[in-house]
């Protein structure tokens, strides 16, 4: 990609860790927006979405990690809550905002035209991505590094959410753990439609049981349809999700 090299030292400082490789920095801020718009033809290995992949597991142990060996007193369930409420799409897009995250992205012509540097969806991958691109960059520290970085975030996230007095849980974990009450239950989700070009894509996706749909959700990312699929499966449960 044609492009020159963008100074991210603030974003370094506010992260508190150098990159040995900028490059890889470099990939985590790339959205597929802009990689798509390079006309290679491996334009979709240029973006973060492999580093988002990455990322979503060291949030994952990370936090359930910290979890478990602090509140050691909480059964399975609320850990699973309170772990879904501070990784959950809303709380990523916050840590990214934070520390500014927004401002480095390389986004496509249209996706900037259109605010991108603000949607929680693109905010909260981009976080996901960078916490994998410091995990690789650090080698047999990365999950130290990242997490010397991330929990601060988690904590003072866990503590807002216990001052409003309940762990309400996204809608896809909180579906789960209804279907895991029944033993042999498989719950799945399908894209069953693409739209629009890429600055301003929609997805369609379906919530399954068994094979059997039992929700559909539309959005501009996967997840955000997945989340609002599992969010109207709640309902045959007769859950409400904020």
């Amino acid at each position: 990609m044609a492009k020159s090299r963008i100074d991210t030292t603030l974003l370094e400082n506010r992260i508190g860790y150098r990159f040995k490789e900028w490059e890889m920095l470099e990939r985590a801020l790339t959205h597929s927006s802009y990689s798509n718009e390079s006309g290679l033809k491996n334009h979709h290995m240029l973006c973060n979405e492999r580093l988002e992949f990455l990322g979503d597991s060291v949030l994952s142990i990370i936090t359930s990690n910290y979890l478990y060996r602090t509140f050691s007193d909480c059964p399975e369930g609320e850990l699973t809550r309170m772990r879904a409420e501070v990784v959950c799409e809303r709380a990523l897009s916050g840590y990214s905002e934070a520390i500014g995250l927004g401002e480095y992205l390389l986004l496509g012509i249209g996706e900037e035209k259109n605010n991108g540097r603000r949607r929680k969806s693109i905010l909260a991958d981009a976080f996901e991505a960078l916490l994998a691109a410091i995990y690789l960059d650090a080698g047999e520290r990365g999950l130290e590094v990242v997490e010397g970085f991330l929990l601060p975030f988690i904590k003072s996230e866990i503590e807002k959410v216990r001052q409003r007095g309940s762990f309400n849980g996204d809608p896809k974990t909180l579906l789960q753990q209804f279907v895991q009450q029944a033993e042999g239950d498989f719950l799945e989700y399908a894209v069953v439609g693409e739209r629009g070009p890429d600055h301003m894509k929609s997805f369609s996706v379906e919530a399954r049981l068994n094979s059997n749909v039992i929700g559909r959700g539309e959005g501009r990312s996967k997840r955000e349809a997945e989340q609002n699929a599992a969010r109207e499966a709640l309902k045959l449960f007769s859950v409400d999700v904020i």
